[in-house]
Protein backbone atom coordinates (compact mmCIF):
# COMPACT_ATOMS: atom_id res chain seq x y z
CA UNK A 1 0.00 0.00 0.00
CA UNK A 2 2.84 2.66 0.94
CA UNK A 3 4.25 1.71 -2.54
CA UNK A 4 0.76 2.52 -4.22
CA UNK A 5 0.89 6.01 -2.52
CA UNK A 6 4.46 6.54 -3.36
CA UNK A 7 3.75 6.50 -7.28
CA UNK A 8 0.31 8.17 -6.76
CA UNK A 9 2.11 11.05 -5.42
CA UNK A 10 5.51 10.84 -7.98
CA UNK A 11 2.61 11.35 -10.59
CA UNK A 12 1.00 14.21 -8.57
CA UNK A 13 4.38 15.64 -8.60
CA UNK A 14 5.09 15.11 -12.66
CA UNK A 15 1.80 16.92 -13.37
CA UNK A 16 2.80 19.29 -11.03
CA UNK A 17 5.48 20.06 -13.25
CA UNK A 18 3.45 20.20 -16.27
CA UNK A 19 1.58 22.93 -14.11
CA UNK A 20 4.86 25.07 -13.65
CA UNK A 21 6.10 24.71 -16.88
CA UNK A 22 2.74 25.98 -18.40
CA UNK A 23 3.33 28.81 -15.94
CA UNK A 24 7.06 28.79 -16.71
CA UNK A 25 8.16 29.09 -13.11
CA UNK A 26 10.60 26.47 -11.73
CA UNK A 27 10.66 24.55 -8.14
CA UNK A 28 13.17 24.97 -6.27
CA UNK A 29 15.11 27.35 -7.49
CA UNK A 30 14.53 30.33 -4.92
CA UNK A 31 16.07 32.12 -2.45
CA UNK A 32 19.79 32.53 -4.03
CA UNK A 33 19.93 28.84 -5.43
CA UNK A 34 21.83 28.85 -9.14
CA UNK A 35 19.92 26.50 -11.10
CA UNK A 36 21.79 24.27 -13.65
CA UNK A 37 19.49 22.32 -16.33
CA UNK A 38 19.68 19.25 -17.66
CA UNK A 39 16.16 18.15 -19.61
CA UNK A 40 17.89 19.91 -22.89
CA UNK A 41 19.74 16.43 -24.02
CA UNK A 42 16.40 14.19 -23.84
CA UNK A 43 14.07 16.83 -25.34
CA UNK A 44 13.80 15.54 -28.75
CA UNK A 45 13.52 11.74 -27.36
CA UNK A 46 10.61 12.51 -25.29
CA UNK A 47 9.06 14.57 -28.23
CA UNK A 48 9.44 11.67 -30.53
CA UNK A 49 7.98 9.06 -27.57
CA UNK A 50 5.08 11.82 -27.08
CA UNK A 51 4.70 11.06 -31.00
CA UNK A 52 4.45 7.36 -31.10
CA UNK A 53 2.08 7.30 -28.16
CA UNK A 54 -0.14 9.88 -30.18
CA UNK A 55 -0.31 7.53 -33.21
CA UNK A 56 -0.77 4.22 -31.13
CA UNK A 57 -4.11 6.47 -29.64
CA UNK A 58 -5.02 7.15 -33.39
CA UNK A 59 -4.07 3.88 -34.24
CA UNK A 60 -6.33 2.17 -31.59
CA UNK A 61 -8.99 4.41 -31.31
CA UNK A 62 -10.16 3.38 -35.37
CA UNK A 63 -9.19 -0.97 -34.10
CA UNK A 64 -12.00 0.11 -31.57
CA UNK A 65 -14.61 1.85 -32.78
CA UNK A 66 -17.47 -0.78 -33.15
CA UNK A 67 -17.07 -1.21 -29.52
CA UNK A 68 -17.80 1.36 -27.72
CA UNK A 69 -16.73 0.71 -23.78
CA UNK A 70 -12.65 -0.67 -24.67
CA UNK A 71 -12.93 2.30 -27.13
CA UNK A 72 -13.44 4.38 -24.40
CA UNK A 73 -11.15 3.21 -21.83
CA UNK A 74 -8.42 2.83 -24.12
CA UNK A 75 -8.88 6.72 -25.24
CA UNK A 76 -8.64 7.40 -21.67
CA UNK A 77 -5.61 5.41 -21.14
CA UNK A 78 -3.82 6.38 -24.50
CA UNK A 79 -4.73 10.39 -23.84
CA UNK A 80 -3.43 9.34 -20.21
CA UNK A 81 -0.08 8.47 -21.45
CA UNK A 82 0.63 11.44 -23.52
CA UNK A 83 -0.27 13.24 -21.08
CA UNK A 84 2.43 11.67 -18.49
CA UNK A 85 5.17 11.52 -21.10
CA UNK A 86 4.46 15.32 -21.86
CA UNK A 87 4.54 15.79 -17.64
CA UNK A 88 7.78 13.61 -17.36
CA UNK A 89 9.57 16.21 -19.96
CA UNK A 90 7.73 19.01 -17.90
CA UNK A 91 8.61 18.30 -14.70
CA UNK A 92 12.30 17.78 -15.89
CA UNK A 93 12.43 21.12 -17.25
CA UNK A 94 11.09 22.83 -14.07
CA UNK A 95 13.26 20.85 -11.50
CA UNK A 96 17.08 21.81 -12.47
CA UNK A 97 19.70 21.27 -10.72
CA UNK A 98 19.78 23.45 -7.67
CA UNK A 99 23.52 24.84 -6.34
CA UNK A 100 23.06 27.04 -3.29
CA UNK A 101 25.72 28.64 -0.83
CA UNK A 102 26.13 24.95 1.50
CA UNK A 103 24.27 22.11 -0.57
CA UNK A 104 23.85 20.62 -4.06
CA UNK A 105 20.42 19.46 -4.98
CA UNK A 106 20.85 16.47 -7.57
CA UNK A 107 17.41 16.55 -9.69
CA UNK A 108 15.85 13.93 -12.53
CA UNK A 109 12.12 15.14 -12.75
CA UNK A 110 9.99 13.60 -9.92
CA UNK A 111 12.26 10.33 -9.21
CA UNK A 112 15.54 12.41 -7.60
CA UNK A 113 16.19 15.17 -5.45
CA UNK A 114 19.43 14.06 -3.72
CA UNK A 115 20.55 16.71 -1.11
CA UNK A 116 24.10 16.91 -1.34
CA UNK A 117 25.77 19.02 1.89
CA UNK A 118 28.88 20.72 0.34
CA UNK A 119 31.32 19.86 3.58
CA UNK A 120 30.68 16.59 2.33
CA UNK A 121 32.37 17.41 -1.23
CA UNK A 122 35.45 15.92 -1.30
CA UNK A 123 35.97 16.48 -5.28
CA UNK A 124 34.11 17.32 -8.28
CA UNK A 125 35.09 16.81 -11.73
CA UNK A 126 33.80 16.75 -15.18
CA UNK A 127 33.63 13.35 -17.07
CA UNK A 128 31.62 12.49 -19.40
CA UNK A 129 30.53 8.71 -19.61
CA UNK A 130 27.80 6.83 -21.62
CA UNK A 131 27.99 3.75 -19.67
CA UNK A 132 26.48 3.34 -16.39
CA UNK A 133 27.14 0.09 -14.02
CA UNK A 134 25.45 -0.47 -10.68
CA UNK A 135 27.60 -0.35 -7.75
CA UNK A 136 27.08 -0.15 -4.32
CA UNK A 137 27.75 3.08 -2.99
CA UNK A 138 27.52 4.97 -6.43
CA UNK A 139 24.17 6.71 -7.93
CA UNK A 140 24.09 7.51 -11.44
CA UNK A 141 21.32 10.13 -12.86
CA UNK A 142 22.02 9.75 -16.52
CA UNK A 143 20.37 12.10 -18.93
CA UNK A 144 20.02 10.40 -22.56
CA UNK A 145 22.28 7.54 -20.91
CA UNK A 146 25.13 9.83 -20.32
CA UNK A 147 26.52 11.72 -17.10
CA UNK A 148 28.78 14.52 -17.64
CA UNK A 149 29.42 15.35 -13.86
CA UNK A 150 31.34 13.35 -11.06
CA UNK A 151 31.20 14.19 -7.31
CA UNK A 152 32.83 11.88 -4.61
CA UNK A 153 31.95 12.55 -0.92
CA UNK A 154 34.15 13.01 1.94
CA UNK A 155 31.37 10.97 3.78
CA UNK A 156 27.90 8.90 2.74
CA UNK A 157 24.50 10.99 1.65
CA UNK A 158 21.27 8.85 2.31
CA UNK A 159 19.61 8.56 -1.22
CA UNK A 160 15.70 7.26 -1.17
CA UNK A 161 14.61 5.70 -4.19
CA UNK A 162 10.82 6.62 -5.83
CA UNK A 163 9.66 3.22 -4.00
CA UNK A 164 11.11 4.67 -0.75
CA UNK A 165 14.16 2.30 -0.06
CA UNK A 166 17.86 3.53 1.27
CA UNK A 167 20.94 3.83 -0.01
CA UNK A 168 23.97 5.34 1.21
CA UNK A 169 25.79 6.82 -1.56
CA UNK A 170 29.47 8.20 -1.72
CA UNK A 171 29.95 8.77 -5.27
CA UNK A 172 27.65 10.99 -7.65
CA UNK A 173 27.38 11.04 -11.23
CA UNK A 174 25.01 13.16 -13.08
CA UNK A 175 24.42 15.24 -16.24
CA UNK A 176 24.16 19.21 -16.71
CA UNK A 177 24.05 21.23 -19.56
CA UNK A 178 26.47 23.58 -18.60
CA UNK A 179 28.76 21.10 -16.93
CA UNK A 180 31.99 23.14 -16.63
CA UNK A 181 30.06 26.10 -15.31
CA UNK A 182 28.77 23.84 -12.46
CA UNK A 183 32.19 21.95 -11.76
CA UNK A 184 34.06 25.12 -11.32
CA UNK A 185 31.26 26.88 -9.02
CA UNK A 186 30.99 24.15 -7.09
CA UNK A 187 33.94 23.39 -6.42
CA UNK A 188 34.61 27.09 -5.60
CA UNK A 189 31.85 26.61 -2.79
CA UNK A 190 33.11 23.34 -1.62
CA UNK A 191 36.44 24.71 -0.74
CA UNK A 192 34.96 27.58 1.11
CA UNK A 193 32.84 25.44 2.99
CA UNK A 194 35.15 23.21 4.49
Amino acid sequence: MRAVRRLARHELRLFAGLALWAARRTHGTGGGGQAFGYARGQGVVMAGLAVVCVIETLTMSVLLRRWPVPHAVMLFLDVYTVALVVALHASSVVRPHVLTGDCLRVRHAAHVDLRVPLTAVASVRRELRTTHGRTDGELDVPVGSRTSVTVELTAPVTHVTLLGRRRDVRVIRFHAEEAEGLVRTLSTLARNAT
